[in-house]
């Protein structure tokens, strides 16, 4: 559509909004005594209001049942996680059984890597991209290690062409068809959390198949912000952070995806607790393993009640609006960011570059920038009025505008504060 530069026409689509009224669901900080304009949920979401009424619940509980809470709450909590299935399921694309909640994202993909990364003497390299997120690269090099390799001999990086800020997905087929028999598996993240590019997950993970390697990604900056549909697309495993996009609390629990068709699979290893174990027969503290059916028995310990409360409160609001929903006002205001951010570089004379792909089917809820001629001094000035945002080393900020409670007003107003800091510097 033809947008301008106005706050009208800003307030405009804010009332053609259906999604308009839940930026009242959510708590906002406050800065010179006013709500910021927050672009940050790619690091942390915001707080929703209804998650202190699940908070709440789960410690009143607790006071007043103590260790019967475990069967007499009102959500008990030995089965607490199970609530996730079905919209957790819903939110990625996945059967019920395929999903659980559990640990934290990068605990999760050790543990996966237990049963799907397997290395032989002839299958044994990882394909991963160039500049993945550290904790990754820290995951990879440590699981190399404990296995007896070298990271220079196992880790293969896709890297982007010179003078090009994203990975070409003709450059990873190639790549995973040049490793061929070698590969034992692909581990990517869905959405780079630096440039938030979107990979095509479908095309890789047939690719990877192709070769007789395992699939799986990390999901850390997709779940909650770009359609999946993890089943259809037969990936292996996969896990995701929900304190994102998906607003449960700094450093809240993981999901965490594995395909039906390796649940009855018992030739597959994998690190065991008694969580993971037979739910009838949890408590009768029997000596030898027998799994949950589906993702479940793959959990280890049981579970941090209060650290789920907060997401599922989250978990259900998503359910309710529906990924479909969401992605249509995401793709809009993502387009309207990139609009003003454009307009405001041609009226200061500046010369901003958006690295993210300009292709919507590449990019999703966030834009990285980077600010050519401009330092650290205007993402200071952004920061002191009001506007949350990410700065990245050497000059790049990531502008998140979450569907769930950015406006278009928000847009605008961002648009003439950044303005403002180029011009008065």
């Amino acid at each position: 559509m033809d947008f301008k530069n106005t706050l009208e026409f800003a307030q405009k689509l804010d009332a053609e909004d259906h999604l308009h009224k839940y930026q009242d669901e959510f708590i906002f900080p406050k800065v010179n005594n006013k709500k910021v304009i927050y672009f940050t949920g790619n690091s942390l979401g915001l707080q929703p209001k209804r998650t202190k009424k699940y908070v709440d619940e789960v410690m009143n509980d607790w006071a007043n049942l103590a260790v019967e809470g475990h069967f007499y709450a009102e959500k008990p909590w030995w089965d607490y996680q199970e609530r996730f299935a079905d919209p957790l399921s819903r939110l990625v694309g996945a059967l019920p059984s395929e999903v659980t909640v559990m640990n934290t994202l990068t605990v999760n993909l050790h543990l996966l890597m237990v049963s799907f990364y397997r290395p032989t003497a002839k299958r044994y390299k990882i394909i991963c991209e160039e500049k993945a997120f550290p904790s990754d690269q820290y995951m990879f090099h440590s699981q190399v290690h404990f296995h007896g390799y070298k990271p220079e001999d196992v880790i293969v990086e896709i890297k982007r062409r010179e003078g090009e800020h994203n990975i070409r997905l003709e450059d990873v087929l190639s790549k995973i068809e040049e490793i061929g028999e070698e590969l034992a598996l692909v581990l990517i993240g869905g959405v780079n959390y630096y440039t938030g590019q979107v990979f095509d997950m479908k095309t890789i993970t047939e690719a990877g198949h192709k070769q007789g390697a395992y699939v799986g990604w990390d999901l850390a900056h997709a779940a909650g912000n770009i359609k999946l549909e993890l089943h259809d697309w037969n990936v292996d495993f996969a896990s995701w952070c929900s304190y994102k996009y998906m607003n449960s609390g700094p450093g809240n629990a993981s999901g965490c995806f594995v395909h039906e068709k390796h649940h009855n699979n018992k030739e597959l290893p994998r690190f065991a607790g008694w969580w993971g174990h037979n739910k009838e027969r949890r408590f009768k503290m029997e000596p030898v393993f027998d799994p949950v059916q589906g993702a479940g028995g793959w959990q280890v310990s049981n579970l941090p009640i209060l650290s789920l409360a907060p997401y599922l409160a989250s978990v259900e609001m998503f359910d309710e609006i529906g990924m479909d929903q969401l992605i249509l006002k995401r793709d809009k205001i993502t387009s309207y960011l990139e609009f003003i951010l454009n307009e405001i570089s041609k009226e200061v004379h500046g010369s901003f570059e958006i690295i993210t792909p300009v292709n919507p089917s590449e990019r999703a809820c966030q834009l990285s920038v980077f600010l050519h001629g401009e330092g650290r001094r205007l993402f200071d000035y952004l920061m002191k009025n009001g506007v949350i945002t990410d700065w990245r080393e050497p000059n790049v900020i990531r502008l998140a505008p979450v569907p769930l409670y950015t406006s278009y007003e928000d847009m605008f107003h961002f648009g003439q504060i950044l303005k403002r800091g180029i011009i008065e510097k």
